[in-house]
C-alpha cells in the first residue's frame, strides 16, 4: 500500500530567499541615495505601477517626459536651462530606483507564492510573510507620496516624507534579516527567538540616526558646514538657533541644527553599538561583535569624510550603504544575544 507523504516546510531555503530580498533592498537604499544626491528623484512625474516599467523608446516619448518635468517647480528653480540629454542622466537614476522597486515586489511575490502552493512555509510565519508582503506594496505607495510631495509647490521633496520613505526601507529590511535568521535557528531546532530589551533600544538609536540622515539629505544640510569638529570656528554656530519658531521647527527643520544632531547623535548610537558588541561577545558570538564595531567605525569616518569633501557622491552613497550594512549586522547581533525557545521543527 502507498504511503501518502504531507509536504515538509523549508525554513532554510525560505530564509536563504528572504536574504536575496534584503540584498535588493539593500540595493535599492543605495541607489536611492545617489538619486536623491544627483536631485533625479523628480524626473518622472508619472507614477504608473505597470507601465511605468518601459522607458521611453523613442525621441517623441523621451520629449514628453522631459516636458512632464518642464512643468514642475523644480525645472524652473534649478534646471531651467537642462538639455534632453541632462535630463536622461537624471531620469536614469530615478527609473532604476522603481525598476528595483518592482524587482523586489516581484521576486517576493513569487517566491511566497510558490512556497505557499508548496507548502513549505513553516508554521507560524504564514503571517510574517504577508506582512513583509503587505509592507512591501505599502512603501510602493509611501514612495510615490513622497515624489508627490515636490511636484507642485515645492522645488524638493519633503525631508519628513523622505525620512518615513527611507525607515520604511530600513523596516522591511530589518525585518526580512530577523526572519531569515529565525528560520535558519528553526532549521537547528530553536523555534524563535526574543529580540532583548536592550539590543531594541540600540536599533531604535540607530533609527533615530538614521533618519536624522533623511533629514539632513532633505535639507541639503550636509552642505552648511564642511569642517570638523566644530561647525566652522565654533561648537554651535552663534545665530543657529531661529528665535521664534517652534522647539519642533529647529530641530526637524533648521538644516544647522539637524547637521549638529546628525554629528553628535552618532556618538551615541556608537556607545549603544559598542554595547551591543560587548554583549555579543560574551555571548559567544565574536564574529558579529567585530563585524559591529568595524562598521561603527566605518560608518563614523565616512560621515566625517562625507562633510570635509564637501559631500562628495561616492562618499556620502558610501556612508548611506555603510548604514544599510551596520543595521543588517546589528539585527544579526541582535538575535545572536536573543533568547532562544526550542522545540520540534
Amino acid at each position: 500500500m502507498a504511503r501518502s507523504f504531507r509536504p515538509q516546510p523549508r525554513p532554510r531555503l525560505l530564509g536563504f530567499w528572504l536574504l536575496v530580498v534584503a540584498a535588493l533592498v539593500f540595493g535599492i537604499v543605495v541607489v536611492g541615495g545617489i538619486t536623491r544626491l544627483t536631485e533625479s528623484g523628480l524626473s518622472i512625474t508619472q507614477w504608473d505601477p505597470i507601465l511605468g516599467a518601459i522607458p521611453p523608446l523613442n525621441g517623441a516619448q523621451w520629449q514628453r517626459a522631459f516636458d512632464g518635468y518642464k512643468a514642475i517647480p523644480q525645472y524652473h528653480a534649478f534646471n531651467s536651462g537642462m538639455t534632453l540629454e541632462g535630463f536622461k542622466h537624471i531620469f536614469f537614476w530615478e527609473y532604476l530606483h522603481r525598476l528595483l522597486a518592482r524587482a523586489i515586489g516581484t521576486v517576493l511575490a513569487i517566491v511566497l507564492l510558490v512556497f505557499w502552493w508548496k507548502k513549505w512555509i513553516p508554521k507560524g510565519f504564514g503571517w510574517r510573510t504577508f506582512l513583509i508582503l503587505c509592507l512591501g506594496a505599502l512603501q510602493g505607495f509611501i514612495g510615490w507620496w513622497m515624489v508627490a510631495s515636490g511636484l507642485e509647490v515645492r522645488t524638493e521633496v519633503s525631508h519628513f516624507r523622505l525620512a518615513i520613505h527611507l525607515l520604511a526601507a530600513m523596516l522591511i529590511y530589518s525585518v526580512l534579516i530577523w526572519t531569515a535568521l529565525d528560520l535558519f535557528a528553526l532549521n537547528k531546532g530553536v523555534r524563535r527567538v526574543r529580540l532583548k530589551f536592550w539590543p531594541f533600544v540600540a536599533i531604535l538609536m540607530l533609527a533615530v540616526q538614521l533618519m536624522l540622515g533623511a533629514f539632513t539629505a532633505g535639507l541639503r544640510a550636509g552642505y552648511a558646514f564642511a569642517s570638523w569638529p566644530k561647525m566652522g570656528d565654533q561648537w554651535f554656530p552663534d545665530g543657529a538657533w531661529t528665535h521664534g519658531k517652534p522647539l519642533g521647527f529647529n530641530l526637524a527643520s533648521n538644516p544647522i541644527v539637524v547637521q549638529f544632531e546628525h554629528r553628535w547623535w552618532a556618538w551615541a548610537v556608537a556607545v549603544a553599538v559598542f554595547l551591543l558588541a560587548l554583549a555579543a561577545w560574551r555571548a559567544r558570538r565574536p564574529v558579529r561583535s567585530v563585524v559591529l564595531m568595524l562598521l561603527v567605525a566605518m560608518q563614523i569616518s565616512l560621515g566625517v569624510e562625507t562633510l570635509l569633501s564637501g559631500v562628495q557622491l561616492p562618499i556620502a552613497v558610501a556612508h548611506q550603504a555603510t548604514a544599510a550594512l551596520l543595521l543588517a549586522a546589528m539585527v544579526w547581533a541582535a538575535h545572536g544575544v536573543g533568547l532562544p525557545s526550542r522545540g520540534r521543527r
